[in-house]
């Protein structure tokens, strides 16, 4: 008997489906994303590479992962996460065990074009796909629980992955990181994952079938094709706003440690600000799901890009430890509401019918901005020769994020009852 049968009627199988992925995101964000930080300086020492090499294999990761990200969505809105979840798993395994052995530069790069292809199938974008699937009502407490558990994935992997780096070598630490990606996310999603609650007899939420007329399955459910949400021009304007607010994002906290230390703060301080804004992010997942309901999450979505840039101006303006402290609790409350309002406002003007492909559209700009935000400030840096000139462009950025997101909010609204039909 299938697990699937075991758990039915003890619980609703989309919790399942919520707990499998709140584990594999987490393990997924920290092994794929984010560990990627602490083998750059021993692979810089022991192989000779530039700091440019390294991190321009990681930057072409995003840009792949950008890519392949329609192609996925359409994929799980056909065919379900449970397949490609694990497929994306496994090649990550492979690659991360090829990356103990790297020895070529050109090695090292299709590492990360396979690496790009491996997040683009495991991170938020096909998560989110999955839960829809699964919830109407309680949609956005199955969004929250994912994001909580996934919010500290920075908190266990970096610690763990410097560890292991330091007691094994950087070497052996990837081969043991491997087998916990293995264990830890390609077995869950084979196991666990499912494409529908009508594929076990369910429906949305765990009610009876055919309790509601109101609730119908993904695919039979009101919403919009994606050939009517590419040709509508505020699908792009949300899109630019949402990018831009991204790239602000990004760039403020990748280069918030340097900034710190420039200005005359210690390198520990300025680690352990920077590291605020995980913790911070989890906190505003769950206040925001709490007002979720009493604000539009386009005007939510509009708000925190607006709070962004007057993080900034706290960043730049109130100098001493409780400006820095004010500043990185804003930014990372901001990058923790972002993460759940794009897919909720893209479920609320467009429906849940083809929101794989819709939301894998959509990210692409995102992963896009991602990807450049790095060599964007870098660049700009070297154009105004400082710190403050820069963060103040990428303060500016942000309230253009909000200003389009509200703008292009208005305009999605109107033409929202022709789409949900």
């Amino acid at each position: 008997m299938s697990i699937a049968k075991r758990l039915e009627g003890r619980i609703y199988y989309g919790w399942v489906i919520v707990g499998t992925l709140a584990l594999t995101e987490t393990v997924s964000w920290g092994i794929l994303f984010y560990m990627f930080s602490v083998f750059l300086v021993p692979m810089r020492d022991e192989l000779g590479w530039s700091d440019a090499t390294l991190t321009g294999a990681y930057s072409l990761g995003l840009l792949v992962s950008g890519f392949a990200a329609p192609f996925v969505g359409r994929w799980i809105d056909r065919r379900g996460p449970r397949w490609l979840m694990t497929g994306g798993s496994l090649l990550g395994v492979a690659l991360v065990l090829a990356w103990s052995r790297v020895g070529s530069e050109l090695g090292w790069y299709l590492i990360w074009v396979g690496m790009g292809l491996a997040m683009a199938a495991t991170l938020y974008d096909p998560a989110f796909t999955a839960v829809a699937a699964w919830f109407e009502r309680d949609r956005a407490k199955a969004f929250l629980l994912v994001t909580i558990a996934a919010g500290f994935a920075s908190t266990i992997f970096l610690p763990l992955a410097a560890w292991l780096e330091r007691v094994q070598g950087w070497q052996s630490a990837l081969v043991t990181l491997a087998g916990i990606l293995f264990v830890l996310a390609v077995l869950p999603h084979a196991i666990f994952l499912r494409r529908r609650p009508e594929d076990l007899g369910l429906s949305l939420d765990g009610r009876m079938r055919d309790s509601s007329p109101s609730v119908t399955s993904a695919a039979a459910a009101p919403g919009a094709e994606l050939r009517e949400v590419l040709r509508d021009s505020a699908f792009w304007w949300l899109a630019l706003g949402f990018a831009l607010g991204t790239l602000s994002t990004v760039a403020v906290a990748l280069y918030l440690i340097a900034f710190l230390t420039d200005r005359g703060d210690s390198a520990e301080f300025a680690a352990f600000a920077t590291g605020l804004i995980g913790a911070a992010q989890v906190g505003a997942r769950i206040l925001a799901t709490l007002v979720g309901n009493r604000v539009s999450h386009v005007t939510l979505a509009a708000i925190v890009f607006g709070v962004q840039a007057l993080a900034v101006a706290i960043l730049l303006e109130w100098e001493g430890t409780a400006g820095v402290l004010v500043a990185v609790l804003i930014l990372g409350m901001g990058r923790g509401v972002m993460t759940l309002s794009r897919p909720a406002v893209l479920i609320d003007f467009y429906g849940r019918r083809n929101f794989g492909a819709i939301n894998g559209s959509f990210a692409f700009t995102q992963n896009i901005a991602r990807a450049l935000a790095p060599v964007t400030a870098g660049l700009a840096f070297g154009v105004f020769g400082g710190y403050r000139p820069v963060f103040w462009g990428l303060g500016a950025t942000a309230l253009v994020a909000a200003a389009l997101i509200l703008g292009a909010g208005r305009q999605a609204e109107r033409s929202r009852g022709a789409y949900l039909r």
